[in-house]
């Protein structure tokens, strides 16, 4: 049994991601792949992570889970997704530790199946945005009181991710930046469900349809389907060029209007986050998506 677990982050279209694995559930199940919808999983795994409270879990703990969440016999893969599982937004930066709270949470995960293949997924993002929407959803008043002991420019998902692998080493980690979520949709469903190159992938657009016009989604629609593409990079190349011809300019957008973060800040964070993805880049047991590639 395998298990793909798509993590968060938090404001980084998680729940808008499984909707679209969610479509394709019939036909991923006829190849042995579960897509259960998140009531059979969601508050079942967060509430046996909270009774264990760092205790070992019984020897069929994973395996009465499973049970639970899946009703058929014939699978070989399931597909988990919740971006709050390492943190709900009033805790992303408890005790001042950014994801302070993954490498229990991941520890205890892979204690509990123990013998079980199990791969993470998770999505990153320019952390200017996403302070700004993480701040919104939480109880915090104000950017100092949600980030208490940390400075926005020492924020770094490569310690996220370092952290999350010495808490399992044993378990591959699939990343991209959500910035770049429109463009990978498609390899994105298919990456993280196992579906083979030749499975029609249905909402492999779905990304888009916010963020460009509805003249420029039935071109792009159209060129799709009369000249395939015959790269994933090919496959990019025709989304960009219509997105940029055709972009809904207010959902591209992302006005910062958090008093605490000036110019200079912005742009500190902004290059602090490149640099950042090029470090996870490097890491071993860790894969980066990138379009164009």
């Amino acid at each position: 049994m395998q298990i793909a677990f798509h993590i968060g982050a938090n404001c980084t279209n998680g729940d808008r991601l499984l909707k679209s694995m969610l479509k394709n559930a019939d036909r991923l199940l006829q190849e042995g792949v579960a897509v259960p919808g998140p009531g059979r999983y969601r508050r079942l795994i967060r509430e046996t992570i909270a009774a264990l409270d760092g205790a070992e879990p019984d020897h069929n703990a994973g395996q009465v889970l499973l049970d639970t969440i899946v009703e058929n016999d014939d699978v070989d893969r399931v597909v988990l997704s919740n971006d709050n599982f390492i943190s709900v937004p009033n805790g992303i930066f408890n005790d001042g530790v950014f994801y302070g709270q993954a490498p229990t949470k991941i520890r205890t995960l892979r204690r509990i199946f123990p013998d079980t293949k199990i791969a993470l997924y998770l999505a990153i993002r320019n952390p200017v945005t996403f302070l700004q929407e993480t701040l919104e959803r939480s109880d915090a008043q104000s950017l100092p009181e949600y980030l208490g002991l940390t400075r926005p420019d020492e924020i770094r998902w490569s310690d996220v991710v370092r952290r999350i692998k010495e808490a399992a080493p044993d378990i591959p980690i699939g990343i991209w930046c959500d910035e770049d979520s429109p463009l990978l949709w498609e390899q994105l469903i298919r990456g993280i469900t196992g579906a083979s190159s030749q499975t029609p992938i249905e909402g492999g657009l779905d990304m888009l349809t916010d963020i460009i016009t509805r003249r420029g989604m039935r071109r792009l629609q159209n060129t799709l389907e009369q000249s395939p593409p015959k790269s994933e990079a090919d496959r990019h190349e025709m989304i960009a060029d219509i997105w940029e011809r055709h972009a809904v300019a207010e959902q591209i957008e992302h006005e910062v209007t958090l008093d605490d973060l000036d110019a200079g800040m912005i742009a500190r964070m902004t290059e602090n986050y490149d640099r950042d993805v090029d470090e996870i880049r490097g890491m071993k047991g860790v894969e980066v998506l990138l379009p164009f590639q």
